[in-house]
This record gives C-alpha cells, sequence and structure tokens, in this order.
C-alpha cells in the first residue's frame, strides 16, 4: 500500500508542474484532473472516503465552468503543447524547485507517514473514516458553505465578464 501512496504522490506533483508549466488551458485541464484523481487517492487511502467524493466532485465541477471560460477567452490557433520548448523549460525549473524544496526539508519526513490510515493498527475495530462524516459537518459546516458562495460568486464574475459584444468588461479589451 506505500507504493501505491508513492504512486499517488509522485503523480500529484508531476499534474501540478504539467499545470503550471503549460500556458494553454486545453492541456493543462488533462493535468487537473490528475492532480484531482490522485489528491482524492491519498485522501481515501488514509481514511476520508466520503471526503475525497465530495472534494472530486466540488473540485472537478468548478474545474470545468473554469476551463470552458478560459477557453472561450483563450482561443489559439496553435497553443502550446507539452512537448514545446517553452513549456519544457517552465517544466524543469519547476520540476528543480521541487527537489530542491524536498532536499532542503526533507529531514523530517519519513516512510511511515505515508502508511494509510487502516494499516497504523493491527486489531482496531474502527475504520479511518468513521467520525469524518460527521466531523465534517460539525467542524466545518461553516466553510463547506463559505465555499459553496465562493465558487457561486466566482461563477458570477467569469459570466459577467464574458457576457457579450455589448456589455462584457473583457470585451472592450
Amino acid at each position: 500500500m506505500t507504493l501505491l501512496m508513492y504512486l499517488l504522490m509522485f503523480s500529484w506533483i508531476f499534474a501540478l508542474i504539467a499545470v503550471a508549466s503549460n500556458p494553454s488551458p486545453f492541456f493543462a485541464a488533462l493535468g487537473l484532473v490528475v492532480v484531482a484523481g490522485s489528491g482524492c487517492g491519498v485522501l481515501i487511502a488514509h481514511g476520508g472516503p466520503f471526503l475525497s467524493l465530495v472534494l472530486f466532485l466540488i473540485y472537478l465541477g468548478g474545474m470545468l465552468v473554469v476551463f470552458a471560460y478560459s477557453a472561450a477567452l483563450a482561443a489559439e490557433p496553435h497553443p502550446e503543447t507539452w512537448g514545446s520548448e517553452p513549456v519544457l523549460i517552465y517544466a524543469g525549473v519547476y520540476l528543480l524547485g521541487v527537489v530542491g524544496a524536498a532536499v532542503l526539508v526533507g529531514g523530517g519526513w519519513y516512510e511511515s507517514s505515508w502508511v494509510p490510515a487502516d494499516e497504523l493498527s493491527e486489531l482496531s475495530m474502527f475504520r479511518g473514516d468513521m467520525g469524518g462524516v460527521a466531523l465534517m459537518y460539525s467542524s466545518g459546516g461553516g466553510m463547506l458553505v463559505i465555499g459553496a458562495w465562493v465558487l457561486l460568486l466566482t461563477l458570477f464574475v467569469v459570466l459577467e465578464l464574458t457576457r457579450g459584444l455589448s456589455r462584457g468588461a473583457l470585451r472592450a479589451v
């Protein structure tokens, strides 16, 4: 199971680098889907399947809305791909930054912290996600409501910016 955690974490890091280094929204969308999937896989392995499902659905829904509007605004005839030279240079710089940060703070990380929640105790009667849903709604319910309002406000802002030729703010530029 630790090997699966290594695979999920490394795919998460490489997908984040792919998203950050690519200026075109068409090719960065696949990286965002991989980031969401591998991050939710880590949450599932650490004992939060319901939280992972909620985050995956909300994140992918919000990402698709933002991707649709950014793809409509950035309609390029020849977008940059992952194999083009500027994108590879950016990816190399980001990878060097990640490796440098890992070397700098890597002394406190141990392999035992990557073990999933259900493998930490041999004879446990409870799973790692037993109280997760109730705790999320009791302690994090307000933050969940604030997050939903922020996503709704962002949707209205994007709709106002891309309204059309007569009234949109970006169309005048």
